[in-house]
């Protein structure tokens, strides 16, 4: 069963940065939104809006805002890890 969740994942498919945060995401069955954005820097702009630059992925969940893989997947492992350790 999925964890609802109020993450929002900016990221496009071809990126193996975001397909490492989402096989994190889907290894702690977490539900999340994905935005995916264009290949092109400059016509990322809703990225830019909600992380000031414009790489991904770029997670957003409340007043949380990471932009780089190893720092969301850190952060997902402390915030959701734990829980699903002591749910199996």
């Amino acid at each position: 069963m999925s964890q609802p969740t109020d993450i929002v994942l900016y990221q496009a498919e071809w990126c193996p940065y975001c397909a490492r945060v989402r096989a994190k995401m889907t290894d702690l069955l977490l539900d999340y939104k994905i935005v995916n954005v264009p290949r092109s820097h400059a016509e990322r702009d809703i990225v830019k809006e909600v992380s000031g630059q414009t790489g991904i992925p770029v997670m957003v969940e409340g007043d949380t805002i990471l932009d780089d893989d190893d720092d969301i997947i850190s952060y997902l492992d402390k915030k959701y890890g734990g829980a699903r350790a002591t749910a199996s």
